[in-house]
């Protein structure tokens, strides 16, 4: 009889009904909390759900025009105008439902055509609109028909691909910015590096019966409270950024002399310019996001290779001393035997095309589907969503051929 044998067989039986004992006298106590939490849960998806609803949605689309002369800074300062951290009062929260307001920043190819929009609620629209007219006066933003109804997923007919990305480090180490590579400085068109131009020249170059669409949603950072959960847990990011600093210089290959500090300049020039780079992007407005990608194709037409095309659009965003992005989670299959019918391949593909058009991650159906959202500063955002200059010479990217202009003044009544 082993050690385990001997013990239950004697106290097996009264640990049982001592175990048992407790759980039914503390049942008064944890059950209704349980309960309460359970309810409140349910409570809040329903009117937040209904909030939602009610507020209706827009999809805006950028027409560019055919000259564009301003640098991502300009977008940058847009988006930040979209930084809305208000929830509202608690009343607001808990009996209207009331949700910090998010948006959606769209970057599609339909057979080619490449184009931008900006998904946002109806009541957002006039804003959106503003602020868009304040830093690119020439461009044309009109409300269209969302692109993605006319699409129908029917596994039979096409194929598809689609992933939700990640961060390769933890969220306060930025990405490669339009900063480094030299955008800030509006320099001539022929010597702009602009990042964003393979994404946009792959998706120039898809042919009929393919689309890719890139979708990055976006919410005003902020730390949780009462209002946004009941267990609020996470924190202002720049508390995770300072402890990244600490550890980037505990990891400093010169070591101070005994009763001395460790100083700036005895850093590695690599270890300064990630603490640059990381005290500077926590400088500026930050917005929980979330980046879906998608390569759809009619069966004849479908190429895997257009899969590495489109993951190649986010490779210069990336270095290894800061972050990048990397697929967290894909409609792939490892290996055949792991869904022999294609069940699973199918419900993923199913997801991922339910949740990009109904453009939900924050909230309900899909709130934090496979994770939670990372943290990017405006600055970032503004490197890999903004509106290309000359130097992008994708034909097939929308411009407008005639420049808007003002009517003359002296024009006869």
């Amino acid at each position: 009889m082993s050690v385990f044998s001997e013990f239950f067989a004697l106290f097996g039986n009264d640990l049982f009904s001592t175990v048992l004992g407790v759980f039914l006298k503390t049942l008064p106590i944890w059950l209704p909390i349980i309960l309460f939490s359970i309810f409140i849960q349910v409570y809040l998806e329903y009117i937040r759900s209904k909030w939602i609803l009610e507020q209706g949605s827009v999809l805006l689309e950028l027409r560019l025009p055919k000259l564009m002369s301003k640098s991502p800074a300009a977008m940058e300062v847009m988006l930040g105008a979209l930084h809305q951290p208000v929830v509202g009062s608690y009343l607001d929260v808990y009996l209207k439902g009331r949700v910090r307001a998010w948006f959606s920043l769209e970057i599609v190819s339909i057979e080619g055509q490449v184009k931008f929009f900006i998904w946002t609620h109806a009541k957002l629209k006039n804003l959106v609109e503003a602020q868009v007219y304040s830093q690119f006066p020439n461009v044309e933003v009109h409300e269209v028909p969302d692109y993605t109804r006319d699409f129908t997923y029917n596994p039979s007919k096409i194929s598809l691909w689609g992933a939700q990305m990640r961060l390769t480090k933890p969220d306060p180490y930025p990405i490669k910015t339009y900063m480094d590579y030299g955008l800030d400085k509006d320099p001539k068109e022929e010597f702009k590096i602009d990042p964003m131009t393979p994404m946009l020249e792959f998706m120039g170059s898809l042919k009929r019966g393919e689309q890719a669409w890139v979708q990055i949603m976006i919410q005003a950072h902020r730390k949780m409270d009462l209002k946004d959960a009941i267990f609020p847990v996470r924190k202002d990011w720049k508390d995770a950024a300072k402890k990244e600093i600490e550890k980037v210089l505990k990891e400093s290959y010169i070591k101070p002399e005994e009763g001395k500090t460790l100083k700036f300049s005895d850093l590695t020039e690599v270890q300064k310019e990630t603490i640059t780079a990381i005290e500077r992007s926590i400088g500026k407005l930050a917005f929980d996001t979330m980046i879906r990608a998608v390569y759809i194709g009619e069966k004849e037409v479908y190429n895997p290779v257009n899969i590495g095309g489109l993951m190649g659009g986010f490779k210069q965003y990336g270095s290894s001393n800061l972050n990048g992005f990397a697929p967290k989670w894909s409609t792939g299959i490892a290996y055949p035997w792991e869904d022999f019918r294609g069940r699973r391949k199918r419900e993923k593909e199913r997801i991922i095309i339910d949740s990009y058009k109904r453009r939900s991650f924050f909230q309900p159906p899909y709130k934090h589907f496979e994770g939670k959202p990372f943290v990017l500063s405006v600055e970032e955002l503004a490197t890999i969503f903004h509106l290309p200059g000359e130097v992008s010479a994708t034909p097939t990217l929308a411009r407008l051929v005639s420049k808007k202009a003002e009517a003359p003044a002296n024009l006869p009544i």
